[in-house]
């Protein structure tokens, strides 16, 4: 009984030991490749495809393309734009609460126009003094009143000057607070700075926000370009100018023409490249910024 027990558990453990060798030489290489994630190949700006042709791709973007961000703390009051709205420049977006900034301008305007009353009260008064001044100091001049009266009056005018300076101060600062509460209150509109199309909307009504906050991205509508990178020797083919074919995987029954609008004068010496742009004639397309495009050239020889 004993004699046959061990070779038994002997082959038993060599069969297990054979299978498991040849499982691990069945594994996929996917299977062994999950522990190390594999690289990412990056994609290439631009290629040559033959001698001939040369092809470059990038996404289609505009110059006018931001984040709108908040100039000042306040509560969103009112939104009157959301994602896809067409705006003109200028047009408000939304608007902050803005109560407590109007109740303080109407404040100090009131200041301002009661400092203007007392400014030309003053101015007034100094007239008048000046008037006596120079009445006494005929009478001085004709010894027909005493040293202590004239200098009395010479010294009222002066007095008068001064306090003209004062209100005239007190003017400018008025003025200086209300033009400073006055921008303040415009900040509270938030404003399209150029025409284009609210892409996305940040903040919902009655969010507090804070200065720096984004508010709302804005792109505009055109003119649609497109940026790439070109080799060293082919720096001689761009110019300015040079009209170029520009085709999208989007539409890709449709072809544009485009227009070389910028080369870059350096070659980058890390690379042995140099940027070229290229702008779409016809902005009333069916192309939208950040379409990925295609631009082709045949190369002169």
């Amino acid at each position: 009984m004993n004699t046959h027990t061990v070779p038994q558990r002997t082959l038993l453990l060599l069969g297990i030991a054979f299978t498991l060798t040849a499982c691990s030489d069945q594994i996929p290489s996917s299977v062994s490749a999950a522990s190390d994630p594999a690289p990412v190949a990056a994609k290439p700006a631009s290629v040559a495809v033959n001698d001939n042709t040369f092809i470059a791709s990038g996404p289609l973007v505009v110059e006018h393309q931001l984040d709108l961000l908040a100039q000042r703390d306040g509560l969103i009051a009112k939104l009157t734009a959301d994602v896809g709205t067409r705006v003109k420049a200028g047009d408000v977006l939304a608007e902050l609460d803005s109560r407590q900034l109007a109740a303080d301008l109407e404040a100090t305007r009131s200041r301002t126009t009661g400092t203007e009353a007392e400014v030309k009260s003053w101015q007034s008064e100094s007239k008048v003094v000046d008037a006596d001044f120079d009445r006494a100091k005929k009478l001085w001049d004709s010894q027909l009143i005493p040293l202590e009266d004239f200098e009395h009056a010479k010294y009222k005018a002066e007095q008068e000057h001064y306090e003209v300076q004062r209100a005239q101060q007190a003017l400018a600062a008025a003025r200086a607070t209300q033009e400073s509460l006055e921008l303040e209150l415009e900040k509270t509109k938030i404003r399209a700075p150029f025409t284009g199309i609210v892409s996305r909307r940040y903040v919902r009504d009655g969010q507090q926000v804070a200065r720096g906050d984004r508010l709302f991205w804005i792109t505009g509508d055109g003119p649609l370009r497109m940026r790439f990178t070109a080799p060293e020797k082919l720096f001689g083919q761009f110019r300015k100018g040079l009209e170029v074919n520009l085709t999208t995987p989007d539409l890709p029954q449709e072809e544009y023409r485009a227009k070389v609008i910028e080369v870059s004068p350096v070659i980058d010496p890390s690379s042995s490249t140099f940027e070229v742009m290229v702008q779409v004639e016809n902005s009333r397309t069916a192309l939208r910024p950040g379409m990925n495009s295609i631009v082709n050239l045949t190369m002169l020889r």
